[in-house]
């Protein structure tokens, strides 16, 4: 996550749960690495359509451990034992859950402390969610999936796999290298093959293809600009990785589904999205598009289905996703299921703020989401519209041009923009937003005017 340019300003990802305030019988505990700037907290109470933001403020505890170093903020939590304690005053202990972006052993330990439920993935299961694990699962529920490796610990191994594997498919062009636990795409690499024609499977030995393999990974093209084959190979020891068939198309499309497995072990389909993906061979997720296109986003519903009720044989809980690479043949789309992830990843949030700003519902029988009048709604959202020159933006500029230029979300209307990640302006240049609209082409429309707002007020 450290590759992620403001990766620690992703904590406000989550900030949108700050809408479930709607609810006047609820109240939000909200615990953070640094302060929230006040703009920021303003801008989604305001939001909140019916309730009078001196209300909402009354039912929200903001918490920070003023620690802005790179260790994992529930590791801060826990070191703050007097911050816990101001915590625990606040709680409902019969009332109160708690919820995060990803769970590990030290969620389980923050939860057993503050003695309320952690309602995510137990952390002994987070292997379901690794590159191999989602391989493993992928085959057990029949999912399609491209050709690959089990996990491999060494780079020897590694290349051993990679030859066995274009051997199987000696009409590869490229293999990924994944290390088995990513984020957003950080974690691949490609080995191009043409480069490689030397010793292709009917032109050289095996061994002579693996020496050859273990030489080629030194110059892999990482889909981070700041990786290195020192750090990834010292990774791929610690953490294990696999080589996987890298999928080819003139036509290719990256569309993911959501799910959520209730405490009850029933899998329920949240949404689907068509991915938007970039980098330097569009393996780097940028944003998102809801939904996903008719032409399969009710075959991804099911194949999405299976994958969950795996998950919850295996005792997952919570929220969880599959994402899928889509090529057209003619008038056909193939999919093929490329992860799964175990946590609060990046189509989470805009689904979260358009149905807690809408208060409407999905409809698993078209993959439509509507309000309660009926209206069917879209949207687009991106965490990274990034520009060097919104640079020095603060929160209150942002409000400002938001305002000026009507782009604020309108709860009467039921479209506009939903901002999230605002505290990564100033210092990055980065922004997080939902456009929400009636139709698709609103949707883009709504995006397209705030990207030209904010170059016309910095340019």
């Amino acid at each position: 996550m450290g590759k992620i340019e403001g990766v620690h300003h992703y904590e406000e990802r989550l900030l949108l749960a700050l809408l479930h305030l709607r609810n006047p019988n609820s109240s939000v505990i909200y615990v953070a690495s640094q302060p929230l700037h006040p703009s920021i907290v303003d801008y989604y109470l305001e939001l909140l359509p019916g309730i009078p933001s001196s209300h909402a403020q009354n039912r929200l505890r903001l918490f920070a451990t003023y620690d802005g170093s790179e260790r994992p903020l529930t590791e801060k939590i826990l070191n703050r034992p007097r911050l816990i304690e101001h915590i625990r005053q606040c709680l409902s202990p019969q009332e109160a859950y708690m919820v995060c972006f990803n769970s590990t052993p030290l969620e389980q330990q923050l939860a057993l402390t503050l003695d309320i439920p952690l309602m995510a993935v137990p952390a002994t299961l987070l292997n379901l969610g690794t590159k191999a694990g989602s391989r493993e699962i992928f085959t057990t529920c029949h999912v399609p999936h491209p050709d690959g490796s089990d996990l491999k610990t060494s780079v020897k191994e590694l290349a051993v796999a990679t030859a066995e594997l274009w051997e199987r498919q000696p009409g590869l062009k490229r293999i990924v290298i994944k290390l088995n636990e990513g984020f957003s795409g950080e974690g691949n690499a490609l080995l191009m093959l043409d480069e490689l024609a030397a010793v292709a499977p009917d032109r050289a030995t095996h061994g002579e293809r693996v020496d050859a393999i273990l030489d080629a990974l030194a110059h892999v093209r990482f889909q981070s600009v700041h990786e290195t084959w020192a750090h990834f190979s010292y990774r791929i020891g610690e953490l294990g990785a696999i080589a996987e068939a890298f999928i080819e198309g003139d036509i290719k499309r990256s569309p993911s589904v959501q799910g959520h497995i209730t405490p009850l072990g029933d899998v329920e389909i949240l949404s689907t999205h068509d991915q938007i993906l970039g980098g330097p061979d569009g393996q780097i997720f940028l944003g998102c598009r809801f939904p996903a296109d008719s032409a399969y986003r009710l075959e991804l519903q099911e194949m999405g289905r299976r994958v969950g009720e795996v998950l919850a044989q295996r005792g997952a809980l919570e929220r969880y996703s599959v994402d899928f690479i889509a090529v057209r043949s003619q008038q056909h789309w193939e999919l093929n299921a490329i992860e799964i992830n175990l946590r609060k990843g990046g189509t989470t949030h805009p689904f979260m703020a358009l149905q807690l700003l809408t208060n409407g519902s999905y409809s698993d029988k078209d993959g439509q989401f509507y309000t309660q009048q009926g209206q069917p709604k879209y949207y687009r959202a991106s965490d990274n519209l990034q520009k060097d020159h919104y640079r020095g933006l603060l929160p209150n500029d942002l409000m400002d041009i938001i305002m000026v230029e009507q782009l604020h979300f309108n709860s009467i209307a039921g479209t506009g923009a939903a901002f999230h990640l605002m505290g990564c302006l100033s210092e990055h240049g980065k922004l997080g937003l939902t456009c929400i609209g009636n139709s698709p082409e609103e949707a883009e429309e709504i995006y397209r005017r705030v990207v030209a707002a904010l170059d016309r007020e910095t340019s």
